[in-house]
């Protein structure tokens, strides 16, 4: 099997078969991200090469193989019938194959519209990780994420509508101290638009190489403390009228909080506050210069 450039996979994907059919990322200018930093450019694997990756894997791994995961970073920007080829694929050459999984940002979803994603839900693809990372336009525009929130909510629902499982993950801490409030209200207002299937937390942590490194270190982001953080958290909890899953699955965050809500939101609100009541030189360090 080959491999090109970074390859990152969720820690939900720990024990997926890992088959690359992109190489970086076509958006590639948030300014949180370090990953392909490095000057690995967007580009399309052949599907005849793809099949041939999973050709070997499968005389490796065969039966044992029940998630597969296709990186690299926004695999959802294929073209739907090279994508539907390969999930399709998938599904006849693993028999015991439970999901197909790709990562995918909001704006190539909705390129595809609601009719590209049934299309892909029909060939296989059962769930897509999708980087919300806000829901404030204010932020989106700053982090040039390339998407605002009235797509990311349409988008979302293009996926939900099709049948396939979404995972968004949002970044607190991402709007600083000058927007954090706007972050929780907004941040909550597109989940509860969309109320996907998981909501993942990850905490802001910059990263070297990046242009939000830069704004830390000159002192035109204000990062939030560990409380802050913990604060903000609960704010958008509060404000949830979702189904969703919630998890902090990441070594970024100052808690690990998860359930189903909104079942699990007191038990969450109550994690947070007994928290809260730990000093600050507890947690980690929120910030100890470059990463």
């Amino acid at each position: 099997m080959r491999y090109e450039g970074p390859i990152y996979r969720p820690p939900s994907e720990a024990d997926s078969l890992l088959i690359q059919a992109t190489v970086g990322c076509p958006n590639n200018r948030c300014t949180f991200c370090m990953v392909y930093k490095d000057g690995t450019r967007y580009k399309v694997r052949p599907v005849k090469d793809i099949k041939e990756d999973m050709d070997e894997a499968a005389g490796s791994y065969g039966k044992h193989v029940q998630t597969l995961f296709f990186p690299a970073g926004n695999t959802i920007a294929m073209k739907t019938d090279d994508l539907a080829e390969i999930c399709r694929y998938g599904k006849a050459l693993f028999p015991n194959l439970e999901r197909i999984t790709v990562y995918g940002s909001s704006q190539y979803i909705g390129h595809k519209g609601p009719e590209g994603m049934k299309t892909l839900a029909e060939a296989g693809l059962s769930r897509i990780h999708v980087g919300l990372e806000s829901g404030d336009d204010a932020i989106l525009e700053r982090i040039r994420k390339g998407t605002n929130s009235e797509e990311q909510i349409a988008a979302g629902r293009y996926v939900m509508d099709a049948g396939i499982e979404l995972s968004l993950y949002v970044i607190l801490g991402i709007g600083g101290k000058e927007r954090t409030e706007q972050h929780a209200v907004e941040t909550a207002r597109v989940l509860n638009r969309i109320s996907p299937d998981f909501i993942r937390l990850r905490t802001f942590v910059p990263k070297k190489n990046t242009p939000l490194l830069q704004d830390v270190m000159d002192g035109t982001f204000i990062m939030l403390s560990p409380h802050e953080v913990l604060e903000e958290t609960a704010a958008i909890i509060k404000r949830l009228e979702v189904t969703s899953y919630l998890a902090s699955d990441h070594y970024t965050n100052y808690l690990n909080i998860e359930g189903p809500l909104p079942a699990a939101r007191e038990r969450m609100l109550l994690a947070i506050e007994a928290a809260l009541q730990k000093r600050e030189n507890q947690f980690r360090p929120f910030f100890v210069g470059e990463q």
